[in-house]
């Protein structure tokens, strides 16, 4: 290691308080680990991280980095003090693909560790905010060798760059009896077909895909993927009322009253004399607050599927967008279905990669050219269910409606119909 190690005083303040400290982690790989070259590297990173923060600013540059057939999965950081801090010089950040839902073995942690050990600085990210393994630190040499190794026993890189990211889904039915879908099975697909997009950035700008088993999505894709798939139900709730009973009894009347029952945001529950439990199913919009109350009493139904949200992201252009809703129901029961979604996917992402301007998100998008011009683009009708209330302004002719929706209903079950 350099005869120098730099005083941080500046940084020595992160690890005061209650909460553990990055600077600490830091540190112990500079004192105390066995490898030189990872105390070389992580002292050197400490001093130019006192000296941004003495100067109040960043000395990262970027540039080009990557690996052989792969045009992103990495992030390149350059030092401009690199005189200063040479040890640092490189510090290049690889994105790696967690298994969906998260599921590792300890086995391919330790391998995962061991080989960034020998290759990079020891620090490890799980998981950044696109959901990638962060390989925090190496050199333009050690990023082709780590990733030739971790790619020999199974491991491949995430996206980074115009391209489609990596995709995560939820822990889902394996932990969760919320679970409405098989979210592992659409991570895998959706990945499946879009591995050459990942690695290859050809798009306006970034598309994630993101999985989550039931509304209360856990991922938060809703707010943070272009492309939300989350689990859901379209019968009605399933209530245990003996359980009812007993929560009645444990918790007090008053209190389901006061937790469950006017918590509702559509009013769609009420508690009878005799402690039942009446559930308004129609005007249920799964909130799941109730369900995560009573997980005994109250359960999904059971024809499940997947609602499918577009548009999704943090700021950027625009401000924060939600997903919107343009497939309310889809049933993934099927090896026919799953090709469904997965081309259905592909329609989208190819409407957007012809109609979205450069470094403009699909939301942004959907947003300049209006929404109706995008589901005439994609060829879908438009469904009352997207709509969270009609509009009410004086100025708008509102004869007709019924008859509107009398004709979409009848629609509706002609298709189902067709099906049966």
């Amino acid at each position: 290691m350099a005869d120098k190690i730099y005083d941080t005083p500046m940084l020595d303040e992160l690890e005061n308080g209650e909460w553990p400290s990055f600077i600490s982690g830091i540190k112990r790989l500079r004192d105390n680990h066995e490898n030189e070259r990872i105390r070389s590297v992580t002292n050197s990173l400490l001093g130019q991280l006192e000296h941004s923060y003495e100067t109040r600013k960043g000395y990262w540059k970027g540039g080009t980095v990557s690996v052989y057939g792969y045009g992103g999965g990495i992030i390149p950081r350059f030092s401009e003090v690199a005189a200063s801090f040479p040890e640092s010089k490189e510090f290049h950040t690889l994105r790696v693909q967690p298994p969906a839902g998260n599921f590792y073995t300890t086995d391919m942690l330790n391998k995962l560790a061991d080989s960034w050990e020998k290759y990079g600085s020891g620090l490890i990210t799980f998981h950044g905010q696109t959901g990638n393994i962060m390989f925090i630190g190496t050199d333009t040499e050690g990023t082709q060798h780590f990733f030739d190794e971790i790619n020999e026993y199974g491991w491949d890189l995430g996206g980074a760059g115009p391209c489609v990211r990596t995709g995560m889904s939820c822990v889902g039915a394996a932990r969760c009896e919320m679970s409405c879908a098989h979210e592992h099975v659409i991570h895998r697909h959706l990945l499946n077909n879009f591995t050459d997009d990942v690695h290859r950035p050809a798009l306006p700008y970034k598309f994630k895909f993101k999985i989550s088993g039931c509304p209360n999505d856990c991922q938060n894709a809703i707010e943070r993927s272009d492309f939300a798939v989350i689990g859901t139900w379209r019968d009605d709730m399933k209530v245990d009322q003996e359980q009812v009973k007993a929560y009645c009894e444990t918790k007090g009347r008053q209190y389901l009253i006061d937790n469950v029952i006017s918590r509702c945001p559509t009013n769609a529950l009420a508690l009878t004399d005799d402690n039942e439990l009446q559930v308004d199913n129609r005007n249920c919009v799964r909130c799941m607050h109730c369900l995560n109350v009573m997980p005994k009493a109250l359960s999904p139904g059971d024809d499940k599927g997947v609602t499918i949200l577009i548009g999704g992201k943090r700021t950027l252009k625009i401000g924060d967008l939600m997903g919107t809703v343009i497939v309310p129901f889809m049933k993934l029961e099927t090896e026919e279905d799953y090709e469904q979604l997965v081309e259905f996917a592909e329609e989208v992402i190819d409407f957007w990669a012809e109609n979205g301007l450069e470094h403009e998100r699909c939301g942004e998008m959907i947003e300049r050219i209006g929404l109706v011009n995008f589901l005439e683009g994609l060829d879908i009708d438009v469904d009352p269910h997207m709509i969270s209330n009609p509009r009410n302004v004086s100025y708008v002719r509102t004869d007709g409606w019924d008859e509107a929706a009398k004709e979409w209903f009848a629609k509706q079950a002609e298709k189902k119909a067709a099906q049966a």
